[in-house]
């Protein structure tokens, strides 16, 4: 899987660019704020439908364009396909599939999968329950396309049911229809337990080889998925996981209704990483931080090619000049297959890695 050629209009603060793309790494040099970010941007929302730095499609538009309009030709899946998505201000977007219009993001999956690394990603395991799970969801959104629907379907539930808890005060008759969201929430959240379980099994059994690599095996990874306490076994049918969330809900309805908040669902989920026992998050050095950090992105890696039967685009936005020496040496000898591009502001440093394009104020230089 390769990226061949991308064309930008109207995108962020590209006017138009276009340019196409070496099979091997790709190094995006530049000045801060020159829009080297914008193209990994660009390039996982042509795979996706998805930004990870916005959830508002009206900032991905150039200021003074009508709209955004984004092209890629990818060779995938044994042939050439192309990706197009329109981005408009106040209106739906489209989005396109050699040459074909869809109806949703999910119907992109498998053309153009990624895996982005960025200067955030390092520090993960020491951050909050939600950046760890915006890292799970967003490599099984592009792994599998019905966590996607189910992840959407959830939290928009979960919204309308928040609603409901905050205007029962003042419109009782809303607690009617409150069972019917809490079984629904309840159905579709053991569908989300089930992926998930799965997946950072999978997740930390190929992040502990990395890691183990990286140390030198003095070191042993382990990774330990939490979601609701009354779920005993992630991995149980999703018929037992949606009864484990009822009485977990019906534990909690009085509690919920007093405050007037969702307390209790797979939205709290989170996971935890261990190296020789002692929690990364509470014990672990910056360095081991990091190192476990890098390991789970060659993983996540990792889990896709074997998934896919090809090597997903792997994105490094600046996250090389956040490692020592030794991390930086590790993580390049772990991308000498596939497509790479990296962002760098030192237009010396990594130049023998392959083809280097320099970005100036949102041009090809």
């Amino acid at each position: 899987m390769r990226l061949c050629e991308l064309s930008l209009s109207g995108f962020r603060n590209y006017e138009e660019l276009s340019f196409e793309a070496a099979p091997g790494v790709n190094l995006i040099v530049g000045d801060n704020a020159q829009g080297k970010t914008n193209l990994l941007e660009a390039i996982v929302y042509l795979g996706s439908g998805k930004s990870w730095r916005t959830q508002k499609s009206g900032e991905l538009i150039r200021f003074g364009s009508d709209f955004a309009d984004l092209n890629a030709r990818v060779e995938s899946q044994d042939r050439i396909q192309t990706l197009r998505s329109v981005i408009f201000p106040g209106r739906p977007r489209q989005l396109w599939r050699n040459g074909v219009k869809k109806k949703s993001a999910g119907e992109l999956s498998g053309v153009l999968n990624t895996v982005l690394f960025c200067p955030e990603d390092l520090m993960v395991l020491k951050a909050g329950a939600s950046a760890r799970r915006r890292l799970g969801d967003s490599a099984l959104c592009q792994l599998r396309p019905n966590y996607d629907a189910a992840l959407a379907e959830y939290n928009r539930l979960l919204d309308q049911k928040s609603r409901i808890l905050k205007d029962r005060f003042d419109h009782p008759a809303l607690l009617e229809i409150l069972p019917d969201y809490n079984l629904r929430l309840c159905q579709v959240g053991a569908l989300l337990i089930s992926y998930r379980a799965r997946f950072y099994e999978g997740l930390g059994k190929a992040a502990s080889v990395y890691h183990g690599q990286f140390s030198g095996g003095a070191e042993e990874f382990r990774l330990a998925y939490h979601t609701v306490s009354t779920v005993e076994d992630p991995f149980a049918s999703v018929a037992k996981l949606t009864e484990d969330l009822q009485n977990h809900m019906e534990s909690h309805a009085r509690a919920e209704l007093e405050s007037g908040q969702c307390l209790t669902g797979p939205h709290k989920d989170d996971f935890d990483v261990t190296l020789n026992g002692l929690s990364v998050k509470t014990y672990g050095s910056q360095g081991q931080t990091r190192t476990a950090a890098i390991s789970l992105k060659l993983a996540q890696r990792e889990l896709a090619r074997r998934e896919l039967g090809e090597e997903p685009v792997l994105l490094l936005d600046d996250v090389l000049s956040e490692l020592d020496p030794g991390r930086q040496d590790f993580v390049l000898n772990q991308i000498t297959s596939g497509q790479v591009f990296i962002t760098c502001c030192e237009p010396g440093r990594f130049t023998k890695l392959g083809q280097t394009i320099q970005i100036s104020k949102g041009k090809i230089v």
